[in-house]
This record gives structure tokens, sequence and C-alpha cells, in this order.
């Protein structure tokens, strides 16, 4: 299988606590990954480590075959926690401000603006626009530099039902572009609609990984693998 993202035995302490345990996971090329898990199960902390923000206590990430270095950041987008935005500024300007950064064309702005819908905000800033805009916007962010993985974390969160489907579609969306996405959330519903595969995380454990089958009770595994590390967990 033609993999693009690998951790192996993936581990992170927090002050002698274990946020996350030997966590190995297999990301496959092209398709949407669910990294689901209770509030507080240590999938954030995983992102982080993906994306750079955080180190490894012990373990390794591979990205495209080779190890994890932080010149593979220029191939990762990431919305993790708040979209970055400047509140004063238009979706445009956002996203101009970015491309000055990075070095990238202006045509790059209305590629993402287009792609994530919000090509008609005009001269409305972004501190007015509801929860799911932001979320998009955030999300052309991170799609700008072109990535070859993209790292949602529970980006549903807040959102009404139209919200929720609109970000669904645009997320299903990516892997036909040559983009993988990680999504992380504690919504075991939300992720069936959205993933090709999915990871179950408890208490900083993997204790499920596997394609999303219709005939499988994920529900059901869900529940035995919090129960069987210890429920929730506290990081």
């Amino acid at each position: 299988m033609d993999m693009i993202l690998k951790t192996t035995d993936l581990c992170k302490n927090f002050k002698g606590q274990m946020a996350v345990n030997n966590v190995s996971l297999n990301i496959q090329r092209n398709s949407v990954y669910g990294l689901l898990g209770p509030n507080g199960a240590g999938k954030s902390t995983i992102l982080k480590m993906i994306v750079g923000i955080l180190k490894p206590s012990s373990g390794s990430i591979e990205m495209d075959g080779h190890t994890w270095s932080r010149a593979d950041l220029q191939d990762i987008g990431a919305l993790i926690e708040t979209p970055p935005l400047y509140e004063n500024l238009t979706a445009y300007e956002n996203l101009k401000v970015r491309t000055l950064a990075l070095g990238l064309p202006n045509t790059r702005i209305d590629e993402v603006l287009h792609i994530v819908d919000l090509t008609d905000t005009g001269k409305k800033k972004a501190g007015h626009f509801s929860l799911g805009m932001k979320q998009r916007l955030g999300i052309a962010l991170a799609l700008l530099a072109s990535p070859k993985l993209l790292i949602l974390d529970e980006p549903t969160n807040g959102l009404d039902p139209i919200g929720i489907q609109e970000l669904r579609e645009l997320i299903r969306s990516f892997p036909a572009h040559g983009i993988t996405v990680i999504l992380s959330s504690h919504i075991l519903s939300e992720v069936e609609q959205i993933a090709d595969h999915i990871g179950i995380i408890a208490a900083g454990k993997l204790g499920y990984e596997n394609k999303i089958d219709k005939n499988t009770d994920l529900e059901e595994i869900f529940m035995r693998v919090v129960a069987a590390n210890g429920g929730r967990g506290k990081n």
C-alpha cells in the first residue's frame, strides 16, 4: 500500500504522564483518515507532533517513505484549534498576507477561495464571518502552499448542521485533487460519513485501525477501545 505518512511507536510524555503511548498510524495516500477518540485521548498531541509543534519523546514519523524533517512541512497544511485569522481583514487580504510570507503568486488566492467557496465575500471582514466561513478560510490558508497532506483537528466543532454538511463535502473532495486528509474528531457519526480509514485512540493508545466497512459496528468497537484503555484519558 502507498503510505504518505507512518508513525511507529510514537510517544509523548508530559512531566511523567504518557499523553501518547506507542501509537503506530498508517495513512494511505489520497484518502481521508479519521482519528477518532474521546476528548483528552491524545489526538491533538499526535497531530501537533506530525506538524512539528511538539517533539516526540520517542518513536518515529515517516513522510513519503523517509524520516520526517522540518523540510516536510512545505508539504503539510494544518488547521489545529482556532483558524489563525486577522479579523479586521477580508478573506482575500488574509490569504494575501500568507502568500507574501510564502512567496506564492496572487493567482493562488483566487484558486483556494474557489475551492472553499468563499469567492463572494468581497469586502466583508473575517471578524464578521460565521463560524463555518472562518473554518473554511482557515482551510484555505492551509491549502495555499498546495500541500500533499492536510491535517484538520476537530474541524466541525461548533458548526451548525449546514456548516457541517458543507465542510464534509469539502473534505471529501480533497483526495481526488491529490490531497490526503487526517481528520480528528470525537464524534463517531461524523467520521463515519467522511473517512475511508479510521484509527481509534483512547488514553493515548491506538486500540483499532482499519478501513471503514459498512458491516463493521464502529460504535461497539469505539466503546470497547475506550473501556479497554481505562475510559477517556486525562490529556
